[in-house]
């Protein structure tokens, strides 16, 4: 059994009001291709997408442009250094999201019903605590798509184990480390809401993440959210 403590850093809540992060841990999972009401159901989000937004409005969405500007405010480039959710909003316009495996394809899914961030990382190679907080900049990062070693901007907004960057720029680039693959059986979904987004909707959307995993998937698992009033869970998998 692991024992971790995740927590986020104070200042996060101090410099972005209103942030919450959803958390939701699942253990016992069976990984692989999504079945087919899942696909039928992420077809849908995208065509719902598509009748209700153009590229134009995407600066406009107060939820899309919550993540721009909290990215401005840390010093990454909303244009250079797209949020997640705007990243995935703005594939979904062009072209159908890439099917990748069951889990992943369901954060795509409420990533796009909710236009909030849904990302995920697997807890199989996870050993010690992981923060949500400020990079000083000497952390690592691998990234999915390349061998490089980078380096985060000292004030970055960084998600970590120990001094391994999970995420780079809050919700923007995710390392190899913690990729969800077909054999993963324990698992974090992080659900990131800013503003007009609050914490009632962000436990809302973690249920949802927590009955579509678990009916596709299998496992078993819970679900929390962290805030300015609660910043810190203990996850235990394994």
């Amino acid at each position: 059994m692991k024992n971790i403590t995740y927590r986020i850093d104070p200042e996060i809540f101090t410099r972005f009001p209103g942030y919450c992060r959803g958390v939701v841990v699942l253990d016992g999972l069976h990984n692989g291709p999504s079945p087919a009401d899942l696909l039928a159901d992420l077809h849908q989000a995208e065509d719902e997408l598509r009748r209700s937004l153009v590229v134009e409005d995407i600066p406009l969405n107060p939820r899309l442009l919550s993540w721009r500007q909290a990215f401005t405010a840390f010093g990454a480039r909303p244009n250079k250094y797209r949020p997640s959710i705007e990243a995935l909003v703005r594939r979904a316009l062009k072209e159908q999201i890439p099917l990748i495996n069951a889990l992943v394809d369901a954060g795509n899914l409420l990533s796009l019903r909710h236009l909030v961030p849904v990302g995920a990382h697997s807890l199989d190679v996870v050993q010690g605590d992981l923060v949500l907080g400020f990079a000083r900049g000497s952390e690592v990062f691998h990234g999915f798509d390349t061998d490089e070693v980078e380096h985060p901007e000292p004030g970055e907004v960084v998600y970590l184990e120990g001094e391994l960057v999970l995420t780079r720029r809050w919700t923007w680039r995710q390392a190899q480390h913690t990729l969800i693959l077909p054999e993963t059986r324990s698992i974090e979904f992080n659900v990131d809401v800013l503003p007009p987004v609050d914490e009632t909707e962000a436990q809302d959307i973690c249920q949802q993440v927590l009955e579509l995993v678990t009916r596709c998937c299998g496992g078993q698992g819970w679900h929390t959210v962290l805030s300015q009033d609660r910043p810190q869970v203990a996850i235990n998998v394994g």
